[in-house]
């Protein structure tokens, strides 16, 4: 005769805490938004559309284009931007699977407001088979922001929230030519005091 026991699982309720983060710019932030032109040039390629000529050059216009602008004034960046990069400094660090971070906290909202005041910088780009380009984009040389991060405190504290994002800061970095992608840009540090 075979019994069966029921087996009682207890899953503890999720305690869902908001934390504002507060971050430095280390280095010099650079943005890169695509332009509506870009996307719509994008989507004309796909669709089979005739592509009309290249336009001529306007550095101010493709500077201001890169720049993403927050709703309530003021210059933003996007909050995915900041989580990607937590969860990508998760490879550095021991206990906490990539998989269980992207579940774990939450950065409300498209943009976080960028404190600082953008300068256009020249770059000289390579793109598609190794033709030389000249890029016009907005850079931050100092800058700061508040993530309001929403956790869950059943997986992560306070303080291990503030340590992932020190080393996301350090070795990822948000915008163009961060250290995920071989540059030094865009590094940042929490401000001490700001976690519990």
């Amino acid at each position: 005769m075979v019994t069966s026991s029921k087996v009682l699982i207890e899953i503890p309720p999720v305690k869902i805490t908001v934390m504002p983060l507060r971050i430095i710019g280390d280095s010099p932030l650079i943005s890169h938004k695509w332009s509506d032109k870009a996307k719509q040039m994008m989507l004309d390629k796909q669709m089979g559309k005739a592509i009309p000529k290249k336009a001529p050059k306007d550095p101010e216009q493709e500077y201001l284009d890169s720049l993403y602008v927050h709703p309530d004034g003021g210059y933003g960046f996007p909050a995915v931007a900041f989580k990607a990069a937590a969860v990508s400094a998760c490879r550095s660090v021991d206990g906490i699977k990539m998989t269980e971070a992207r579940a774990a906290f939450h950065i409300p909202g498209e943009l976080v407001r960028i404190e600082g005041s953008p300068e256009m910088r020249e770059d000289m780009v390579r793109i598609g088979m190794g033709t030389a380009d000249i890029r016009y984009r907005g850079e931050f040389k100092e800058w700061a922001a508040t993530l309001m991060i929403r956790f869950n405190q059943n997986v992560l504290t306070p303080s291990q929230i503030a340590n992932l994002f020190n080393v996301a800061g350090f070795g990822v970095g948000i915008g163009e030519w961060r250290p995920e992608k071989d540059g030094s840009y865009g590094m940042f540090h929490v401000q001490i005091g700001e976690a519990q």
